[in-house]
């Protein structure tokens, strides 16, 4: 359960308990009353943020989530490795990380001091890779700037690198017992049922209507409570599918609810076409059974992660084995192609075995590329296409884990 007050590491200036908002919105929240527009009519409505927010914290008192791991000692370095983690993945999904995370970190001087593969390799599998390396980059700053320990404010949070209004608000809200509005995926979820709030979520003008709602709705006292609340209502009723109206605090004065169109909020994203890319991911073996790997570059897909190398797909692999290997490949056996779909592309990854001839070839590009022997490759950090590549062809013998799974947690 989220702490209530602002105690221990978590004690804040009186002025950074409240975020910077309009003064209409503001007057709202210090009078209880909510004044918010009827999408789509222009007409103001009056919503009782007291009456709101009791409903909402009376129905997570009940039935809430309170034992997740990240609310046992609630500290903001904790709550900030979970918030991270959740961001577009399910809680299911990142229970087990972070324990496995937690356990090798401990504090933020133990993850600043470790070497970015460690880092890799434990969130591999999770997805949205720069997640893992924004959260080194943080702790680093963090332990050379505030001698390791989490800053106190809403602007400092939001200066490291990663953290969103959202995340930022999120971690001291939880943490700390600050009062700040929240906006991830959940609650954007909630509002635009509730408030029958038209229009795609991440369109700029919605988005600043949702804001101004939230911030008006968020209670001074049990700020964090009220925050995780809007959360679990957002995951475990007011879902995308199947949501559980019936049980829901919330439905009596539920707008989408009351028009019978709960379904269709909040609104789609607008369609759009993906386009696709081919690339060679080439197995390359040489005769002491060692398998040639890449280490991506620290930004971009799959960022600071060991793959395998990769071509173009109308360059043939012997031809690239001599460019950038000076050697020749024998046995070159082209496997069945697979695809694997990002936020904004579609890859198909072709995989091709290759058996190396000259044992003196020379790798020599950095620490870029390297020759692993196969009982060394589950220490690595690989993406989880790879992985599940590598594992299907017995390359990889350890059993590798699960892929992440998309979850209505948006990022800031």
């Amino acid at each position: 359960m989220a702490r209530e007050g602002a105690a221990g590491p978590c004690v804040a200036p009186s002025d950074t308990l409240m975020e910077p908002s309009s003064e209409v919105c503001a007057q709202a929240a210090r009078s209880g009353v909510a004044s918010v527009d009827r999408p789509g009519s222009g007409q103001s409505l009056d919503l009782d943020a007291a009456d709101f927010y009791r409903r909402v914290l009376t129905w997570f008192d009940r039935f809430g989530r309170h034992d997740l791991p990240w609310q046992r000692d609630p500290s903001p370095y904790r709550v900030w490795v979970s918030e991270i983690m959740l961001q577009q993945t399910q809680v299911t999904t990142v229970i087990p990380y972070f324990e496995r995370f937690m356990s090798r970190f401990p504090t933020i001087g133990d993850l600043a001091s470790a070497g970015v593969d460690e880092v890799m390799a434990l969130w591999a599998g999770l997805g949205y890779y720069a997640r893992a390396r924004n959260l080194h980059q943080a702790a680093q700053r963090l332990s050379d700037r505030h001698g390791g320990r989490f800053p106190q404010t809403l602007a400092e949070v939001q200066e490291l690198p990663g953290v969103g209004p959202s995340t930022a608000g999120a971690i001291l809200s939880l943490a700390c017992g600050q009062r700040h509005p929240i906006l991830d995926g959940n609650v954007k979820r909630v509002l635009s049922r509730h408030r029958r709030i038209d229009g795609w979520p991440g369109q700029a003008s919605v988005l600043s209507r949702l804001w101004t709602l939230a911030e008006a709705l968020t209670p001074a006292e049990r700020a964090g409570a009220y925050n995780q609340a809007m959360m679990d209502l957002g995951a475990t009723l007011c879902t995308r599918g199947r949501p559980g109206c019936e049980r829901c605090p919330l439905a009596t004065d539920c707008l989408a609810l009351a028009q019978g169109q709960v379904m269709a909020y909040p609104r789609p994203r607008p369609p759009r076409n993906l386009p696709r890319r081919a690339a060679q991911f080439l197995l390359l073996r040489n005769h002491q059974g060692e398998w040639l790997l890449e280490r991506r570059p620290p930004t971009g897909i799959w960022g600071g992660l060991w793959s395998l190398p990769e071509c173009a797909a109308d360059e043939h692999p012997a031809d690239w084995c001599q460019a950038h290997l000076g050697t020749t490949a024998i046995q070159v056996e082209n496997l069945p192609a697979r695809r694997h779909t990002f936020s904004h592309f579609e890859l198909e990854m072709r995989p091709v075995r290759l058996l190396l001839t000259d044992e003196t070839a020379i790798v020599a590009d950095g620490n870029s590329w390297v020759w692993q022997r196969p009982e060394d490759l589950p220490e690595l950090g690989f993406p989880a296409p790879v992985a599940r590549l590598l594992h299907d062809l017995g390359v990889l013998k350890a059993q590798i884990r699960r892929p992440r799974q998309l979850a209505p947690r948006q990022r800031d």
